[in-house]
């Protein structure tokens, strides 16, 4: 059985009841230390979940995308705005994420490995749907340090709730510090509303769908998730985070799924502080789909997945 990471390295906690727990639910898996961290911190760090051999198969199903030996429907290639290199492809810019893989059977096999699916039901129950996935390839900055992930919130990209049944996983599939660009946390934000997000005014520009959360508070407590290759971490859909610059020379790997409970309901976006974002998903839909502008802000999760139910 995998441990989390000692919470007394990253944060003092405060214990709350048990009839408080609103975040985690009542598994066998988690011990009540790591249920009350996540309680108060929004996140859990688990040491050597993914193992080596797992991990050396995506990557290499990564870099057969690159080299376009294999399409995938529904896949979302982006690159960085400002890399003009690419650790596979020669004379193309850099792919920096892979979004919506879940029609690719090698990388979607990462949302269901069992030791991911066990710590997931913790977070959303038994019935659990992969929402959203990513592999994240951050290149080396170019000078633009648009290589920058502005803090943010996930839930503003999802149009469902509730948001306590939402959990996202996130993988490293190398060494991730603060060289390379690795995650940081403002601990205890998810116990706050969704804030508004818009594209930060960088000087180096930005990357598509970049947004940041306007107005959070910069002296705010930062913990640096710094992780090996395998070390996976939870964290809650409305906790504050994002991540730093690559100041290295090679490209930082993560692969990652959001997940959902299978109970989880739809909701309308318009008038909220998430129809920013509506509008520039359906705008990238109705040019890779050429579907006209009246389609809804769920056509970006058209590619869930049921995974099970335990």
């Amino acid at each position: 059985l995998q441990r989390a990471a000692p919470t007394s390295l990253l944060l003092i906690i405060s214990h709350r009841p048990k009839s408080l727990q609103q975040y985690t639910l009542d598994t066998d898996l988690l011990t009540p230390e790591q249920r009350l961290f996540y309680e108060e911190n929004g996140f859990i760090l688990i040491k050597n979940l993914v193992s080596e051999e797992d991990i050396d198969r995506f990557r290499k199903e990564f870099e057969r995308i690159c080299r376009r030996e294999v399409k995938v429907p529904g896949l979302v290639v982006m690159r960085d705005v400002a890399i003009a290199r690419s650790e596979f492809v020669s004379d193309q810019k850099a792919v920096s994420k892979l979004q919506d893989f879940q029609e690719d059977p090698e990388l979607f096999r990462y949302c269901t490995l069992p030791q991911i699916l066990k710590y997931v039901e913790c977070f959303t129950g038994p019935n659990i749907m992969a929402m959203h996935t990513m592999l994240i390839n951050k290149p080396p900055d170019a000078g633009k340090k648009t290589s920058r992930h502005p803090m943010h919130q996930d839930l503003h990209y999802f149009p469902f709730r509730p948001a306590d049944r939402i959990v996202c996983s996130w993988t490293a599939m190398e060494k991730v510090n603060r060289q390379n660009g690795c995650l940081v946390v403002l601990p205890g934000t998810h116990t706050g509303t969704l804030q508004e997000h818009d594209y930060p005014e960088w000087e180096g520009g930005v990357n598509k769908m970049y947004h940041g959360v306007r107005g959070y508070d910069p002296q705010h407590l930062r913990v640096h998730l710094e992780m090996e290759k395998g070390d996976t971490v939870f964290f809650h859909p409305l906790l504050i985070h994002g991540s730093g610059m690559n100041q290295t020379q090679g490209f930082r790997k993560a692969i990652s799924c959001h997940y959902a409970s299978a109970d989880c309901y739809y909701i309308d976006v318009k008038g909220t502080t998430q129809e920013n974002i509506e509008k520039e998903v359906k705008e990238i839909a109705a040019r890779k789909y050429a579907l006209n502008e009246e389609i809804s802000f769920k056509v970006r999760h058209l590619h869930s997945h049921y995974i099970h139910q335990l």
